[in-house]
This record gives structure tokens, C-alpha cells and sequence, in this order.
């Protein structure tokens, strides 16, 4: 669709046309609910994140647990997933969120004018300190977000190869020491086959659908 056709189909030239005003208002409803999602979400996965960060420096501070640092590191593993599904959740939450404000930027001009891609800024000559320090900055707050999902990410691989490590530092190799290692492996294995997965085969659908539709028939017999 190029912009002649989708001028056509919203009617975005047509200042009182009802078709214009009414995906206007649904595309800012969409908008504002997208973003109430995306936090909803990134405090599900906060909540997550912090009891796997809880449960994991619990089982390294116990003292008479056996295979702690293997319990240790399938914490780590389970966290290292809870936090990769939240850095994709948050980047199709941004998708989605882009989505309907290209929409707002493409329609309003005959409902509001350009009121939301005209930005106000302050003038640049304002003094150092309060364009370093107290000023507003122009940084997408979601953006923020995503980095430290990657943040969070390195950071529970780091705590992965350090449970595998202390694990299995203690090795002369001998049959019950493969079994463990083997049972290192498939833990890390699996968590890195489930984040192939989300990131593999958990995008968005955008080719086109063709739904089977089945309607019910009720009667009074």
C-alpha cells in the first residue's frame, strides 16, 4: 500500500469525514492501551526475574545442600529465559506500539493537525548544568528498558558459565562425573533451544489468514 491508497482508504484528506475521525480515535485508544500493556508486562517479568535472582543467591548461601551449584545453575537457566523472553516481549511490544503511532502521525493532520509529531523543545543556548544534568533529554523510556533486558541477560549468562564451572571444577573424569556433566549440558541445552524458539518461531503472523468459520445452530427441539 503506498500513500495515495492509504489516503484513500482512511479518507485522511477529508476533514469531516466519520470514517477518518472514528480510526482516529481507535488508533489512540490501540496506542494508549499498547503501552499500558507493556509495562503490565515488564513488571510480570520484573516479578520473575526477581524471585529466580532470590531463589538463586538463596541456594549459593546454603551450607548443607547438596549440589547446590547445580541447583544454582538451573535457577540461572531458568532466569536467563524468563529474562530473554522478556527482552523479545518488550521489542513486540515496541513493534506494536510503532505500529499505531505511524498510524496517529499518518491520520491526524485533518482531526487534531500535526499535534503529535510536532515536538516543543527547549531552546539549545540554556546553560551546561542544566543541559547535562537537570534538562529534559530526548531518550525513549522503552529503549531504556530494552538495554537493561540485555543487561539482565549477560548478566544471568555470566551466573550460568559460574555454576557450570564451580559445578564441575572438581573432576578427574570417572562415570558418575560424565552423568553429571551430561546433566549440565541438557539443562544449558534446553534453555538455549527455548530462546532459539520464542526468537524463532514466536513473531508475529503477517501473511494471510484464512480462518475456517463454523457457526452453531440452536434450536429448541
Amino acid at each position: 500500500m503506498n500513500q495515495k491508497e492509504y489516503d484513500e482508504k482512511f479518507e485522511t484528506d477529508n476533514r469531516d469525514s466519520e470514517l477518518l475521525k472514528a480510526a482516529f480515535a481507535q488508533v489512540s485508544d490501540i496506542r494508549k492501551f499498547e503501552i499500558e500493556l507493556y509495562w503490565k508486562r515488564a513488571t510480570y517479568f520484573w516479578a520473575l526475574i526477581a524471585v529466580a535472582f532470590a531463589g538463586y543467591f538463596s541456594i549459593l548461601a546454603s551450607e548443607h545442600m547438596s549440589n547446590k551449584f547445580f541447583l544454582a545453575l538451573i535457577v540461572s537457566c531458568i532466569g536467563f529465559v524468563f529474562t530473554f523472553a522478556w527482552f523479545l516481549s518488550s521489542r513486540g511490544s515496541k513493534y506494536w506500539q510503532e505500529n499505531w503511532e505511524n498510524h496517529l502521525d499518518l491520520l491526524e493532520d485533518n482531526v487534531t493537525g500535526p499535534l503529535y509529531k510536532t515536538l516543543l523543545e527547549r531552546p539549545s543556548h540554556i546553560n551546561t548544568v542544566e543541559k547535562l544534568v537537570t534538562g529534559p533529554i530526548s531518550v525513549s523510556v522503552s529503549r531504556i528498558n530494552q538495554w537493561v533486558s540485555v543487561f539482565v541477560v549477560f548478566s544471568w549468562g555470566s551466573l550460568v558459565a559460574f555454576s557450570a564451572y564451580k559445578s564441575l571444577s572438581p573432576i578427574g573424569v570417572t562415570k558418575d562425573q560424565w552423568v553429571t556433566i551430561g546433566a549440565h549440558a541438557l539443562v544449558m541445552f534446553v534453555a538455549l533451544i527455548v530462546c532459539y524458539m520464542m526468537f524463532g518461531f514466536g513473531k508475529t503472523h503477517k501473511d494471510k489468514h484464512s480462518p475456517k468459520v463454523v457457526k452453531r445452530e440452536t434450536e429448541i427441539g
